[in-house]
């Protein structure tokens, strides 16, 4: 299957927990369980298709949330799930629900949702927003402002522009920049470890 695989270059500790593409049919690459010691950069071969990248980021979207706490009277407020949400138009099809089916973070099974406005994403512990509402970005973290919601994008300049997480390519790599005065306005508190491995890190929010 070469030119189809993702290849996963751990630390030198690292250990790996993988799912067969048998038990989950949709998830054609290996989703990594990032832990507090276990950090992975994800390297997408060059002939990769979209689809493939897009089961990366659905890998990221979950192990994200391992890695973030979140307020405990927004925790409260969210129900019983952990909500993976999506925002208007869903770049994933099926890949997004198929991969995380059976999942749970902090003891809550992932629910993914899909949304037609901002203003329903209280609710949302993640939410992605597809890099086609570049143009309205502005109007929909300020819908956000007095939510704890992790936005999460692919759209470009999008971490300069306020949003929290940008996944971003780095030659074949799969990689995400944080942008941690926005994360922190929300209160969100992301742990060390997942700033260590981020290609940038910007201390304030929105600043162009």
């Amino acid at each position: 299957m070469h030119g189809r695989s993702v290849a996963i270059r751990p630390s030198p500790s690292a250990f790996a927990l993988l799912w067969s593409s048998a038990h989950k049919p949709l998830l054609t690459l290996v989703l990594v369980l990032l832990t507090p010691t276990l950090l992975f950069s994800i390297t997408v071969d060059a002939q990769v298709s979209k689809a493939s990248a897009g089961q990366v980021q659905a890998a990221y979207l979950y192990n994200f949330g391992k890695f973030i706490k979140w307020p405990a009277s927004v925790t409260a407020n969210q129900g019983g799930s952990f909500n993976i949400c999506v925002l208007d138009q869903d770049p994933f099809g099926d890949t997004l629900k198929s991969a995380l089916a059976g999942e749970s973070v902090g003891g809550k099974p992932v629910a993914v949702k899909r949304l037609a406005h901002a203003e329903d994403a209280a609710g949302c512990h993640i939410l992605f927003i597809n890099a086609a509402q570049a143009k309205d970005l502005r109007g929909i973290l300020a819908a956000l402002d007095d939510s704890s919601v992790l936005t999460v994008s692919d759209m470009p300049d999008f971490s300069k522009r306020g949003g929290m997480i940008q996944f971003v390519f780095d030659g074949n790599r799969v990689r995400f920049e944080i942008n941690l005065g926005s994360a922190e306005k929300s209160h969100l508190v992301l742990a060390s470890e997942l700033l260590k491995v981020a290609a940038v890190v910007r201390p304030a929010g929105p600043g162009d």
